[in-house]
């Protein structure tokens, strides 16, 4: 059974409101102007990445396909719509029956993009599209920022495991979201246990500073502990003195002790002292685990220290800094006429300030070097190139109406490890730079 069919008090029965009011009167007032049911294309992209960082990464579709699913009005939401004066009464008739029926498209999630990358792309009426894009927005702008951040961090690591644990930093259900989002990025575990029973994704957490202040003793808190989970657990050992700890720890597990978590000081210093400590008791094969408000930087500082996993809180959900993708959603395409067989015209926002776009249904493929290295992200319009046929980025998502994307999260974490290592190599220096590939216009 999928975790995800059981449900969660974070689901909510309608996503229709997670939408800014613009939406609804853009929609009253084409169904007024009979323009409502002209076919248009919507495409989701961003105009730049932030600042420093090589490539973008491609979180939340799971979540979004839910909340597409979930896009209904029902009499709560219609009544709240009607006594809050936001659109009229055939608007609301409309509303009531309103199922999306056109089609999504879209870079598969856990893959990479860049600036002009056409992330998602969105064709049905003008009016069934238009009402998806502040919860389109919302879900792919926070959980491919969590991605980014959690991708860096993972490359940082090399492989050492990472542990998300930052439910306490944001809001309780941007929270569940983050934990999803980190784990495509690379991320090993989560703390949140609404997290895992919502996406199956493996829970660790034994004690906090509490538990050791709560007994008379250190030793009695670990025995406690010990007694309780077992000689694999992991002890917290800077409460006090370390040194005196981790003995402690060794002398009341045993050298089968599974690991040593170390949250403040200088990582770097005490990790080395405490791994010579352990091996000297004989606790050999006893794991060291940090944390303390790390970052992709601090773990990176971290690799010659003989650390075994990290956890991250803060820097993790908050996007290390950059806790938004600045995706947009504009209309690209569009009918004269509500005709079926009336050909879609490019359209396209002309302004000063770098917010211009282009005009025109777009496919994207990535061009690869003779090598398998990917050296440029290919953007154009009408048919696709011979030679990029096999390269195409953007997949089925929602056909007719009905999702056809839907995929095992182990699926978007493999694909992103896959997309990560086709990068040229420089992809994952932390270094500040331009986007690792160019975006070219064909």
């Amino acid at each position: 059974m999928d975790v995800a069919d059981l449900g969660l008090p974070v689901d909510v029965p309608s996503t229709a409101l997670f939408t800014d009011q613009y939406e609804f009167t853009m929609v009253q007032a084409a169904l007024k102007s009979g323009t409502a049911d002209r076919r248009s294309v919507f495409e989701v992209f961003t105009r730049r990445l932030p600042e420093g960082r090589r490539y973008g990464v491609v979180a939340g579709t799971g979540r979004l396909l839910d909340a597409v699913e979930n896009f209904r009005f029902d009499a709560g939401v219609l009544g709240f719509l009607r006594e809050a004066g936001i659109v009229d009464e055939p608007t609301l008739a409309w509303l009531a029956d309103y199922r999306f029926s056109g089609n999504i498209w879209g870079y598969p999630e856990g893959e990479v993009y860049f600036p002009g990358s056409p992330i998602l792309r969105v064709e049905g009426s003008f009016a069934e599209c238009v009402l998806l894009e502040t919860v389109i927005l919302s879900v792919l702008n926070h959980d491919s920022a969590i991605a980014a951040a959690a991708s860096r961090m993972s490359s940082a690591a090399a492989g050492r495991r990472l542990i998300e644990m930052g439910a306490r930093r944001t809001h309780e259900l941007a929270a569940v979201a983050a934990s999803r989002a980190a784990y495509v990025g690379g991320f090993d575990s989560t703390s949140d246990l609404a997290a895992g029973f919502r996406y199956a994704i493996p829970t660790v957490g034994t004690s906090a500073h509490a538990f050791t202040l709560l007994h008379d003793s250190e030793r009695g808190a670990f025995r406690a502990q010990v007694d309780s989970l077992g000689r694999g657990t992991t002890l917290l050992v800077d409460t006090y003195d370390v040194a005196e700890a981790v003995r402690t720890a060794v002398e009341v597990a045993g050298p089968e002790l599974g690991a040593v978590r170390i949250d403040s000081g200088d990582l770097l210093l005490v990790a080395h002292r405490v791994r010579r400590q352990l091996d000297e008791l004989g606790a050999v094969d006893t794991r060291i685990v940090v944390t303390s408000d790390l970052d992709e930087y601090a773990i990176a500082s971290l690799a010659a220290a003989p650390v075994d996993a990290y956890g991250v809180g803060t820097q993790l959900v908050t996007g290390s800094g950059h806790p938004t993708c600045s995706m947009v959603y504009k209309l690209v395409a569009r009918a004269r006429s509500a005709d079926p067989a009336a050909p879609l015209e490019p359209v396209a926002k002309k302004s000063l300030g770098g917010k211009m776009s282009i005009g025109g249904r777009k496919w994207a493929a990535r061009r690869l070097d003779e090598h398998g290295v990917a050296e440029a992200e290919v953007v154009g319009l009408g048919e696709v190139p011979a030679e990029l046929a096999d390269r195409q980025l953007l997949v089925p998502l929602v056909t007719a109406g009905e999702v056809v994307g839907r995929e095992p999260l182990d699926a978007a974490r493999d694909r992103h490890i896959a997309a990560r290592s086709a990068l040229p190599m420089s992809a994952i220096q932390l270094s500040r730079g331009e986007p690792v590939l160019p975006t070219e216009y064909a």
